[in-house]
């Protein structure tokens, strides 16, 4: 069952599907308990497919590096540039769903 939440195994599904396993996903961070175990880096990573899948790849101008948080969510964000919006859902749904 694990093996069916691979990114390629969700990027083969019907987009239908996937775009619902997406909103499963995001409901599951939006009103589920936080994880105490969840490192910064992985919520970053999970923040950046977010906006990726939602919106696509990044043009906004980079923010000052003194505005730390800021800053490391579009870092996070623009590492995704190139990316499908499929692909960042998929990538999305395996990280929250692991």
């Amino acid at each position: 069952m694990a093996d069916q939440l691979t990114p390629d195994n969700l990027l083969a599904l019907p987009e239908e599907e996937l775009n619902s396993k997406f909103e499963d996903a995001v409901k599951q961070v939006r009103e589920g308990p936080a994880n105490p175990n969840t490192s910064m880096s992985d919520k970053l990573k999970v923040y950046g497919l977010f906006k990726q899948a939602t919106i696509g790849d990044n043009e906004t101008t980079a923010p000052w590096a003194v505005q730390l948080e800021a800053k490391s969510k579009w870092d996070a964000w623009t590492a995704n540039k190139g990316k499908s919006q499929k692909q960042a859902k998929a990538e999305y749904i395996a990280n929250i769903k692991k």
